[in-house]
C-alpha cells in the first residue's frame, strides 16, 4: 500500500489524542489497561505524550541520530490532574507543527534516514490504537476509519513488525518456514490496498499486496482485523473469520502482539 496523505495522518493524531485527553480528564487515573497488561489510564497518557514529544523534536531538530526519551522536552505528564487532557493535546499539537514544517527532510527512524513523513504515519497509527486502548477500558464507543486502519495494518506487517532498530526479524519464528497466511480488510470502501500475502521463503519474510491462497487468513473489516492483529481483540471475535490452519494463525498472532 501507498501512504496515505499527510493532512489524513495529522487529523487521525489530533483526533485521537483528543478522545484520550478527554478520557485522562474524566475517567480514573489508576484505571487498568487491560491491552496493555500493567499499564493504567495515566501510564497510556504518559506514554503517547511521551512518544509524541519524542518524534517532534527528531522532526524539529532534523536529527539524524536516535534521541534519548529523557532528553525531550516537557516529557513529564503534570501532577495537576486538570491539566493532563492541555499537556497530552500540546503535544499532538507539536507534532503536526514539526511535521508540517519539516516536509520531505530526512530524518532519523529506527536506524536509518527517512523522510519526516514517516513519523506522521507512525505517531498516527500510535495515537488510533492507544486511543482504543483507552476507550476499551472505559467502555467508550470505538469507530475507526477504514482507510487508516487498512494503512496501520500496512505499516505493521510491513514495517513495524519486522527487523527495524537492528532487532532479529520476529516473523521468523512466528511464521514457520514453508508455511503463509493471507489478511484480508475486506470494507467496501476500500477499492485497492485491502490484502497482504505473507510468506516465509528460504530469505526470510515477504509481504505483498495481493490476493492469494495460504496456509492461514484471517478476514473482517480493516478496524476489528487491525485489532486482532494488534492483540487488541481475540482471534475468536465474531467480527473476524480466520480460515485454514487455526493454530498457525494462533501461533502469529501470539508471536507479533503489539
Amino acid at each position: 500500500m501507498s501512504a496515505l496523505p499527510a493532512e489524513l495522518y495529522y487529523a487521525e493524531i489530533d483526533a485521537s489524542t483528543a478522545t484520550l485527553a478527554a478520557l485522562a480528564d474524566s475517567a480514573d487515573p489508576d484505571l487498568p489497561i487491560a491491552t496493555c497488561p500493567d499499564w493504567t489510564l495515566r501510564q497510556l497518557a504518559t506514554h503517547l505524550g511521551r512518544a509524541q514529544r519524542w518524534a517532534a523534536e527528531i522532526v524539529r531538530t532534523r536529527s539524524a541520530e536516535f534521541i534519548e526519551f529523557r532528553a525531550v522536552p516537557d516529557g513529564r505528564l503534570p501532577d495537576d490532574e486538570t491539566a493532563r487532557g492541555r499537556w497530552l493535546t500540546a503535544g499532538a499539537a507539536r507534532l503536526i507543527s514539526a511535521l508540517r514544517e519539516a516536509g520531505e527532510a530526512e530524518v532519523w527512524a529506527f536506524g536509518e534516514l527517512t523522510q519526516a513523513g514517516f513519523w506522521g504515519r507512525r505517531m498516527s497509527h500510535e495515537a488510533m490504537v492507544h486511543c482504543v486502548d483507552a476507550q476499551l477500558a472505559c467502555g467508550a464507543e470505538i469507530s475507526l476509519t477504514p482507510e487508516l486502519a487498512a494503512d496501520a495494518i500496512d505499516e505493521w506487517l510491513t514495517v513495524m513488525s519486522g527487523p527495524i532498530f537492528g532487532r532479529a526479524d520476529p516473523r521468523l519464528t512466528a511464521l514457520p518456514p514453508g508455511r503463509s497466511l493471507h489478511i484480508h480488510a475486506a470494507d467496501p470502501e476500500l477499492a485497492t490496498g485491502g490484502e497482504w500475502q505473507l510468506a516465509h521463503a528460504g530469505d526470510g519474510i515477504h509481504v505483498t499486496a495481493e490476493h492469494g491462497k495460504a496456509d492461514a487468513a484471517l478476514s473482517g473489516a480493516a478496524a476489528d482485523v487491525l485489532l486482532v492483529l494488534l492483540g487488541r481483540k481475540p482471534v475468536t471475535d465474531p467480527a473476524v473469520r480466520a480460515f485454514g490452519d487455526h493454530q498457525l494463525l494462533t501461533t502469529w498472532l501470539t508471536e507479533m502482539s503489539f
